[in-house]
Parts: C-alpha cells; sequence; structure tokens
C-alpha cells in the first residue's frame, strides 16, 4: 500500500521566506500560481514576453518574469513547460541558477526519468502531479475541496524534500483530497502506459473502430456518432464517481450482460500482449528515445498525424453533430501551441 498524506503532513513554514517560480503560466501553471499565492506564498511567474499567457499573468495580479529572471529569483522552480520543451528551456535558462539548497519541481517525471534534465547534486528534485487538469485544480481549491496528487521525491540535498514537497501541495490544495507517495520512475511510466493503452490511444482507436464498423455494415454516421462517442462520456462519469460495479449497476441487464460476454473479446489475449509490449518500450526507453528525436527532427510525423486526424470521418461527422448541442462548452480546433513552441526555441 502506498503511503499517503493529507493536511496534517503539510507545513508551509516550509515555504517560508522563499519564493516560489512556476515556469509556465498555461492549463497547471495557472492553477498552481493562483493556489500557492492564495495560500500565502511568495509566487513569481515565468513566460515568453509579449505572449497571451505573459497578459494573463499580469492581470491576474501576479508579478511575471522571463523564465532565467524567475530562476534566479526562485528556491523553488517548479517546471509547468510541456515535456517536450522542458529540456531546452531547462539547460538554457534555469540550469545556470539552480545554487546549492534549491529545489526544482515537476508535475511529471519524463525528463528527469529519460535523464533529459541532469540537475546538479546539491539540490533538492521533486514532484507534485496533480491528477486533474488544471482547471479543476483552480475550481476545487476555490470550493475548498482539492485534488489528490502524487509525490515523489528523486534527490534529497538537503533532507527536507519531502516535506517541501507537502508544503506545496498543502498550498496547492491537495492535501485536502490527499497525496500518494510514488517515485519519479512507477509515476511516468505508469503515467506513460495509461495515456498510451487506455485514456488516448486505447481509448481514441476503440471509438473510431467502433464508429467505422457501424457505418461500413451501412448504419448512419450520426447514430454511429453517438453510441461510439457521445454516449462514452456517460459511462465513464459512472466508472468514476462508483468505479466498474457502479456503471455495471446503472446501465441496462442487457449492456451489463454484454459486458462479460462481449468485452474481452475485443480486449483479448493479443490485446494484452501488445499492452505488455507498449509498457516494455516505456520501460526501456524506447518511446523516450522516439519522441524526443520526434521534436529534435521538427515533429513532422507528428505533425502530419495530428492534421490527419482531424479529417476522420467521425470528426468530420462530430464537429456538426455538436451544433446541435448547444449545453457542450463550444471548443475552438487548436493547432500546435506557438508561444510554447516559439518558447522552446528563444
Amino acid at each position: 500500500m502506498s503511503k499517503r498524506y493529507y493536511e496534517a503532513n503539510g507545513n508551509l513554514d516550509y515555504l517560508k521566506g522563499r519564493t516560489v517560480a512556476i515556469v509556465g503560466y498555461g492549463s497547471q501553471g495557472h492553477a498552481h500560481a493562483l493556489n500557492l499565492r492564495d495560500s500565502g506564498v511568495d509566487v513569481v511567474v515565468s513566460e515568453a514576453p509579449g505572449s497571451p499567457s505573459w497578459a494573463k499573468a499580469e492581470a491576474a495580479g501576479l508579478k511575471v518574469m522571463t523564465t532565467p529572471e524567475a530562476a534566479k529569483a526562485g528556491n523553488v522552480i517548479m517546471i509547468l513547460v510541456p515535456d517536450h520543451v522542458q529540456a531546452a528551456v531547462y539547460n538554457r535558462d534555469i540550469a545556470p541558477h539552480m545554487t546549492a539548497g534549491k529545489t526544482l519541481m515537476f508535475a511529471h517525471g519524463f525528463n528527469v526519468h529519460f535523464k533529459q534534465i541532469a540537475p546538479p547534486p546539491d539540490i533538492d528534485v521533486s514532484m507534485i502531479a496533480p491528477k486533474a487538469p488544471g482547471h479543476r485544480v483552480r475550481e476545487l481549491f476555490i470550493e475548498g475541496v482539492g485534488v489528490p496528487a502524487l509525490v515523489a521525491v528523486e534527490q534529497n540535498a538537503t533532507g527536507e524534500a519531502l516535506e517541501r514537497a507537502l508544503a506545496y501541495a498543502l498550498a496547492l490544495g491537495c492535501l485536502k483530497a490527499g497525496v500518494i507517495e510514488t517515485t519519479f520512475r512507477e509515476e511516468t511510466e505508469s503515467d506513460l502506459f495509461g495515456e498510451q493503452a487506455v485514456l488516448c490511444g486505447g481509448a481514441s482507436e476503440l471509438i473510431r473502430a467502433g464508429f467505422e464498423t457501424l457505418v461500413a455494415a451501412g448504419y448512419a454516421p450520426e447514430i454511429a456518432y453517438f453510441e461510439c462517442l457521445h454516449e462514452l462520456k456517460l459511462i465513464v462519469d459512472l466508472i468514476q464517481e462508483g468505479g466498474l460495479a457502479y456503471m455495471r449497476f446503472s446501465v441496462s441487464d442487457t449492456a451489463e450482460y454484454g459486458d462479460y460476454t462481449r468485452g474481452p473479446r475485443i480486449v483479448n489475449q493479443q490485446t494484452r500482449a501488445e499492452m505488455r509490449k507498449i509498457l516494455s518500450e516505456i520501460q526501456s526507453g524506447a518511446f523516450a528515445k522516439e519522441w524526443i528525436e520526434e521534436n529534435r527532427s521538427g515533429r513532422k510525423n507528428f505533425l502530419a498525424m495530428r492534421e490527419a486526424a482531424r479529417h476522420q470521418p467521425v470528426e468530420e461527422v462530430g464537429r456538426e453533430l455538436r451544433e446541435m448541442m448547444p449545453f457542450l462548452k463550444k471548443k475552438k480546433e487548436v493547432g500546435v501551441p506557438q508561444d510554447v513552441e516559439a518558447a522552446a526555441k528563444k
């Protein structure tokens, strides 16, 4: 059983007299900065000068600096820019200011675990990884609830790395819900596997395969969309609320019987074998090497796949049908976040 921490285990004194520099004011960055600020922590934010995020942070009343300035000013530096730009930002702008006794923090262990970032030995290296998107981290903080998080310590130069990470989690609001202890390796590898095999890769392909099977058999694309994509949220919400058992309790007996008898024919032994192969590629570093090289070579394959995915039939039909649903929050189509890409190259 993993060790868990709650509010009684956090002490803001470990951040007293220290400045926390939040590197990146995106989804997670804005929540971290605002929650810590509202908890009484001294916070500065780093962003690219002239970027929309710089203006948003200033409008929120935060002190905004360039990344080198923030790294110099901060005793605790939390890196919240995307994985594929972290190493460039760290090596260029942060590393020169990582003096003895400082704390380097992450919300995901990718770059430390796969040795793209090599911190000096005389600093603490830790992780607080909230298990929710940034907007929920902020919303639930305001409601006084908080979201669960993971905590890990990779390097404990001061002897207080865990205590300081838990103080950060307290200020973020996560200790209200509970924080589970892990390692950089476990968090990174399990997170990548979940994304690839289940949450993103697995779910996306299952949706698309179901949609295309119905359409190929002559069923209307609109009907296929509702049955294979739209209603998925209803099922996922039930699972999140009470696990698989609650979902099965909530659906019809017909659906439950189909779950038990047909589900294993979709996710079968061949599927499980492929899952094990995907996990081994993550554990060996093969996936990390592939993804790092993709970014170094200009992201040509990645961007081509992104563009092709936008034009898949299930997406084309979905764009039309969502116009019938005013209750859905409208989402504009987003490409490569240019300010993030530009920040990595400067």
